[in-house]
């Protein structure tokens, strides 16, 4: 179970796309959930990067800049990528959303909890080449003092399955032969 605002996010994504695998870019409205779109942020895929076309306002205030066209891999920290990429690319694969439990890192001060979904999207050409996504703290950010995240955590990623229940977390247990997981 998640956060009821990732649920409702969830719940509209999968509303949308009917009996489609997956909704089009076109058939998300931005007016069916206004209370959601400070949180809400839609990433693109350009090769190997995931660059943000948009992010509403709580995304790019939590990162204390505007994050248009700057990679959401980045924000993440540099052990936690290659997990974070796998499982968004088994993502768009399958058609199915993900979420990411985090932490949200700010200097100084304790982390905030917070679930990440990505919601698959598919384009024009008929490819997957979108996330719909949504920043929920599941924590209270005013102990973030106001400091903008240096980085986001990965706690562990949950994809979810077509019969609505949670699969089995993606692990990646060794790099080049090193343990890294």
């Amino acid at each position: 179970m998640f956060h009821p605002s990732t649920e409702r996010l969830i719940d509209y994504w999968r509303d949308r796309r009917g009996e489609d695998a997956l909704p089009r870019r076109t058939d998300i409205n931005p007016g069916d959930f206004l209370e959601l779109l400070p949180q809400v942020f839609v990433l693109g895929r350009d090769g190997a990067r995931l660059p943000f076309r948009l992010a509403g306002g709580f995304v790019s205030d939590l990162h204390a800049r505007d994050l248009r066209g700057h990679d959401a891999l980045s924000l993440w920290a540099l052990a936690h990528r290659l997990e974070l990429k796998s499982a968004l690319d088994v993502a768009r694969k399958r058609r199915t959303p993900v979420v990411a439990i985090a932490d949200i890192r700010a200097l100084g001060v304790p982390s905030v909890g917070m679930e990440v979904l990505f919601a698959p999207l598919r384009g024009a050409s008929g490819e997957t080449d979108r996330f719909l996504g949504l920043y929920q703290p599941i924590g209270a950010t005013a102990r973030l003092m106001g400091r903008p995240a240096f980085e986001l955590g990965l706690r562990e990623v949950r994809p979810l399955g077509e019969d609505n229940r949670d699969m089995p977390r993606l692990r990646l247990a060794t790099l080049d032969g090193r343990r890294i997981a």
